[in-house]
């Protein structure tokens, strides 16, 4: 599976990237996340953040995210492995007086009974994909408020969802 979203924040990126970088706060956020570490210490190369993640479907997945390349506050790359395999990017970039941030990656579903689930229920994976997509920035944004002050002005939003595309593979079982 592939994806790629953007999100605007009204933060700028370096206030954006502090809240980053809160991991002991995670699972608080997303309730789909349980039993997070990271080793490393830090978010920067060479860290790890472990975790399973619970989608609102009836499988949990674990596994392990591997900082390849950190910039603070513009970058992360990733290396996902575990039940999930692939690569995952951030990128925050200036946007007025906010910031866009750019999300991408590719994963295989590594679960012998999930790659023949892929196969015969994708669209089935892909909702429960989108709704943990729409928890995490939901959470995020909560948070980033609480961060930010006094919430904004009624109508406007934190951030908004575009997919430049988004497709779905089915691995061979």
């Amino acid at each position: 599976m592939t994806y790629r979203g953007g999100f605007d924040f009204s933060l700028p990126p370096a206030r954006l990237w502090d809240a980053i970088e809160l991991v002991d706060r995670f699972e608080g956020w997303w309730p789909w996340l349980e039993e997070f570490s990271l080793d490393g210490g830090a978010l920067r190369a060479g860290a790890v953040l472990h975790g399973v993640v619970s989608p609102p479907l009836p499988y949990r997945m674990r596994i392990d995210v591997e900082l390849v390349r950190c910039r603070r506050p513009i970058l992360i790359d990733a290396v996902v492995r575990g039940d999930l395999e692939g690569e995952a990017s951030l990128r925050l970039a200036p946007a007025g007086t906010g910031t866009r941030a750019e999300v991408a990656w590719t994963i295989e579903m590594m679960q012998r009974p999930m790659r023949i689930a892929s196969r015969v229920a994708l669209p089935l994976l892909s909702w429960g994909h989108d709704r943990v997509v729409e928890s995490t920035v939901a959470g995020f944004r909560r948070h980033v408020e609480d961060r930010a002050g006094p919430a904004l002005p009624e109508g406007s939003t934190m951030g908004t969802v575009s997919r430049a595309a988004r497709r779905g593979t089915a691995p061979r079982p």
